[in-house]
């Protein structure tokens, strides 16, 4: 997984996993799925991310094992 923040675009992508995309969706204003091949979630692109994104810039990662 991969998270990348642009400042200059004010655009946060969240890749969950590195495949072709497919066709992408607006799913919500601001956010975009784009999926694979396979119909499943690649990635997600919020726009305007310091709107929405505490801090856009940090990030905590967080494990929980069942």
């Amino acid at each position: 997984m991969r998270i990348v923040y642009d400042p200059e675009t004010d655009t946060m992508t969240i890749t969950l996993r590195e495949e072709r995309i497919r066709e992408s969706d607006e799913v919500r204003p601001g956010v975009i799925a784009d999926f694979g091949y396979d119909g499943q979630i690649v990635r997600f692109e919020i726009l305007s991310a310091s709107k929405v994104v505490t801090r856009p810039k940090a990030m905590a990662f967080e494990l929980q094992e069942a």
